[in-house]
């Protein structure tokens, strides 16, 4: 019975890590062609902490949704100007996974 507990805390610890995500909006400089944008969502789509990243040259912004609710903003920064732009402003966002489209 003792195991049956812990074995319910670490799932339900495991879970709870996993219940939210980080959203993140950044504004980048630098970006003026569809290949500007398909090398930096490439670039980004590298890195294990992201899930899905959209860049859009219109609005010269990329939304960037990871798996954890910590994610590594600086490596993150550093992707795009290893790519070659710069980013302007960074807004991270925690949100329920549910709500994450």
């Amino acid at each position: 019975m003792k195991y049956l507990y812990i074995l319910t805390a670490v799932v339900a610890l495991f879970y709870s890590s996993q219940l939210f995500a980080e959203q993140i909006e950044i504004d980048i400089h630098g970006m003026t062609c569809a290949f500007c944008v398909d090398s930096l969502q490439r670039n980004l789509g590298k890195l294990e902490d992201v899930k899905s990243a959209e860049v859009s040259l219109k609005l010269k912004k990329v939304r960037i949704e990871t798996h954890t609710e910590k994610a590594d903003i600086e490596r993150i920064r550093q992707t795009i100007l290893d790519s070659g732009f710069t980013p302007l402003k960074i807004i991270p966002e925690i949100r329920p996974v549910s709500n994450v489209q």
